[in-house]
């Protein structure tokens, strides 16, 4: 038997995939502008709405994907003489996956994590210095200004990365570059920000900080 029909409509059903995280993406930016243009908090939450509907299409499709694989494999594993009716047993496979459903799975979906990581950041950058800018706007600027500055470099930071383990910032080139270099020599590479005590910080830990962009950006503007 020739699977390269189901094989063709499982590749095509990946290239959905991309579809529903590029919709994710731009659901991301559409609430980080929310954010920045000071709108409501419910539009805010309706962009949440809809990053949950996405990662529901996400889990479902991942879970059909899955089911058509494993009856793919468990056939050619199996070679029977009578071939079985393979939408239906990835029918079965696929239900009972997703009877196991719950909404904790929703919110561990890799783009909706960050999608709440960087709107907590933004909310921070934006709303979070009121009082201290009653107390001392100075004493503000020049600890938002801070945080701008990569570790590293001791630069302004143009395309920053944050560490989803520690919570810390660099800019994007010179930690790649950090870790390369130490990776040649077998080493690992402790978190460059002072005082921090994460001692291995991974390329696969880095996302981008498109919050903090956005407000480095804002501020060149000035």
């Amino acid at each position: 038997i020739s699977f390269n029909a189901i094989d063709s409509a499982l590749a095509s059903l990946k290239n959905c995939q991309s579809f529903i995280n590029s919709g994710m993406d731009v659901a991301t930016q559409v609430a980080l502008d929310l954010v920045e243009s000071f709108n409501d908090e419910e539009d805010v939450n309706n962009m949440e709405k809809v990053m949950l509907e996405y990662a529901t299409m996400d889990r479902e499709l991942n879970h059909y994907i899955k089911a058509f694989e494993e009856t793919i494999n468990q056939v050619k594993r199996e070679k029977p003489e009578n071939l079985p009716d393979l939408e239906n047993l990835a029918q079965e496979k696929f239900l009972e996956m997703e009877s196991n459903n719950s909404d904790s799975d929703l919110q561990r979906n890799e783009k909706y994590m960050y999608f709440k990581d960087q709107l907590k950041e933004m909310k921070k950058q934006y709303h979070g210095n009121n009082t201290i800018e009653e107390i001392d706007e100075d004493l503000a600027v020049t600890r938002s200004q801070m945080n701008f500055i990569c570790p590293i470099t001791q630069m302004t930071m143009k395309r920053p990365v944050r560490n989803k383990v520690c919570g810390h910032s660099y800019e994007e080139d010179a930690i790649l570059e950090m870790i390369q270099t130490q990776k040649q020599k077998k080493k690992n590479v402790r978190c460059p920000k002072m005082g921090c005590s994460h001692v291995d910080v991974k390329g696969s830990d880095l996302v981008p900080d498109e919050a903090l962009k956005r407000v480095i950006d804002s501020q060149n503007k000035q």
